[in-house]
This record gives structure tokens, sequence and C-alpha cells, in this order.
């Protein structure tokens, strides 16, 4: 199933797509994609509806994150040997974690808006993992049975807070904006292979990354255990799980940054695409 949320931000609601690409209100179903929703019953239930018997959604609606009430935003950094290797950053030995405020996270095809001062915006295409069972000291054998399913997140990234500024990466990964997520949650049935998804990323037509999953350090299983030995991850907790080469700060001879009116459009293989444009803070 691909489930999203769909209306003026702060009021969307849920839905799904149904076979022929038509949106399908789910709002007198359940309340948002959310909490017990993205559990194998949840799921479940709603595989048991026939699309065909929800209200179909005219027109184009805004699109939301496809996952409301989001717990927590976990992102893993240098996680593809490539992106390690343009930034000559060394291979960790355990996944890097930072946190992005939830605060940051917005609709795929929102606008991105680059805070004041702000001249080293970069772009990041990321897999995300939507988990829809608590899990807490879980093996990676078992890890990937808690997942409730994947999407698309651009993990914006200033690299001047993130770097220049005393303190942890989350200063540039947090600022307003910078969590684009969707456009719709795809059930992890229908991702039989997370460690083999193409992505790409384009600013103003121009391909800047090109990638695939299976460049990970470390794979999504090997992610959800070590992140569970850590602390518990509940359902609707998202984890994005790296980037691969092509980002602005890897470009030679000189780093490459967003500006005011750039446009950045991304994929990723069956997971579907986002838009969006890039403004500036005054």
């Amino acid at each position: 199933m691909k489930l999203l949320r769909y209306g003026e931000t702060g009021n969307e609601k849920p839905g799904l797509l149904d076979p022929h690409g038509d949106l399908r209100d789910l709002s007198g179903v359940i309340g948002d994609i959310a909490g017990d929703v993205l559990s194998d019953a949840g799921l479940d239930r709603l595989r048991g509806l026939d699309p065909h018997d929800l209200p179909r959604v005219e027109g184009s609606p805004r699109l939301g994150a496809c996952v409301g009430d989001i717990g927590k935003f976990c992102c893993i950094g240098l996680n593809y040997s490539d992106h390690a290797a343009e930034t000559g950053a060394a291979i960790p030995d355990h996944p890097i974690l930072f946190m992005k405020a939830n605060s940051a996270i917005v609709g795929p095809n929102d606008k991105v808006m680059m805070p004041r001062g702000s001249t080293r915006t970069d772009w990041e295409v990321e897999l995300g993992v939507v988990i829809g069972k608590t899990c807490k000291y879980v093996d990676r054998a078992q890890a990937l049975d808690h997942v409730a399913g994947y999407c698309v997140v651009n993990d914006v990234s200033e690299r001047h807070f993130q770097s220049g500024l005393t303190g942890q990466w989350t200063k540039g990964k947090s600022c307003d904006t910078f969590g684009p997520t969707g456009p719709w949650l795809v059930t992890r049935d229908e991702v039989p292979d997370p460690q083999a998804l193409a992505m790409y990323l384009d600013v103003n037509g121009k391909r800047m990354q090109t990638g695939s999953t299976s460049t990970m350090i470390f794979s999504v299983a090997a992610i959800i255990e070590h992140l569970s030995h850590l602390f518990t991850l509940h359902p609707g907790d998202v984890i994005s799980t790296g980037t691969p080469p092509g980002v602005g700060l890897g470009m030679k001879p000189e780093p490459v940054y967003l500006r005011s009116g750039d446009v950045m459009e991304l994929g990723i293989a069956g997971l579907g695409h986002q838009r969006q444009e890039v403004g500036q803070d005054t």
C-alpha cells in the first residue's frame, strides 16, 4: 500500500493511493497515519478495504508528510561508502546518529526556506524508515519485522551551522522546512529489499546525486538493531538512513550550495518523487 496525508498544513487527512493512482480518503476509517495504524494489525485492516468504497479526492491537493505525529526523527550520517569518500571522511565503526527537530518536517513538495544568513544550504536524498512496532534490544535478523514502511526524505542541511558552529550536527539539520518527507509511506511488503533501491536528486534539472541503498555501510536492519540497543523505537519514529554521493559539499573543485529560486527534484525507486522550490528567510 501507499499511504499518504493530504490537505492544508496542520489539517492533513489520511489517504491512500489506489491501484490506478487515484487518491482515496481514509478519514472515515482512521484518524491519521500514525500510532496503531502503523502496526501489522492496523495495516492489515487497511489492506482489507476496497479502495473503490473510499471517497475519491478530486484535484491535486497539497501532500503533507506521509506520517503524522512523528515521535523521533533519527538520522544516520556518513552511511554510504561512496559519500564518505567524497567528503574525505573515515568509515565509521558504528552508525553516526544525530536528531533532526520535528519542527523541520514538511510535505514532499513544500517550499524549503534557507535560514537567515545561510550561504551553505545543501541537499541529501535519503531512504526514510518508518517504525511500526515498538522495538528494544532487537537483533538485525528480526529488525525489519518492526518496520511499517519506507519513504523518501530530503535531509536538507546548512553546512556552516552543522560544522562551523560549536556543537552537534543537529544545528545544521533542524532548520524549519529542512525535513521534506513523503510523498507516501510504502508498506514494507512492497519493498522486498530495502538495500536494492536506486535513488537520485536533481538541482535545476541537473543530476547531482545518483546512488543506491546497496552502498550503505550499515544496512537498515543493522541501524535498527543498533538504535534499539540505545533506546526504544516507537511506532511513528522515522529513521533517515544517510545519503549517497553528489551533495553540494563534495563538489570539486569547489562546493556548490543552494540559492533562492533553485528547484530540487528527488526520488527513490518505488517510493515516489519530491519537488521543492528554495526560498530565503529574511
